[in-house]
């Protein structure tokens, strides 16, 4: 069950809830939902990578993946290597970070762009570059 404890009611339930199970000596695992990435986040992301692409003749996924992630913030996305047989890296996935987590990494991505490849990516209230840019990934056929 998911409760907003801001709610006076739901963190009532809550409450009653846990006691609930704590009486019954119930295994519980007791999580914190954070806030995930916005529609709005995730489409200005694919914007600015896009426009990157277009702009250093890489793929989008390749932007996405080996630079956005791996170079620019792999603190946040490297989540460790797996297998006994063939090492593999596991990178986390755009759509597991928060709110927060998804600023900071843009943010840091158009540092990255205008600082190494002098690339400027607009932010996100600047409309109308933003939509040339959409206009030109869309002809392109990049987005």
């Amino acid at each position: 069950m998911i409760y907003n404890t801001s709610n006076p009611v739901e963190r009532q339930k809550a409450i009653t809830r846990i006691k609930k199970l704590l009486d019954n000596n119930s295994v519980i695992e007791i999580v914190e939902k954070k806030p995930t990435r916005t529609i709005k986040q995730n489409r200005y992301l694919h914007l600015i990578l896009g426009f990157f692409a277009s702009e250093t003749g890489y793929t989008l996924e390749e932007v996405k993946q080996e630079i956005f992630k791996k170079i620019v913030n792999p603190a946040l996305f490297y989540e460790g290597e797996i297998g006994e047989l063939v090492s593999i890296q596991r990178w986390r996935s755009t759509a597991d970070l928060d709110t927060l987590e998804m600023t900071q990494a843009i943010e840091k991505f158009r540092d990255y762009s205008s600082a190494e490849a002098g690339i400027y990516l607009p932010s996100p209230d600047e409309k109308d570059f933003l939509l040339q840019i959409e206009i030109e990934l869309k002809n392109n056929q990049i987005i």
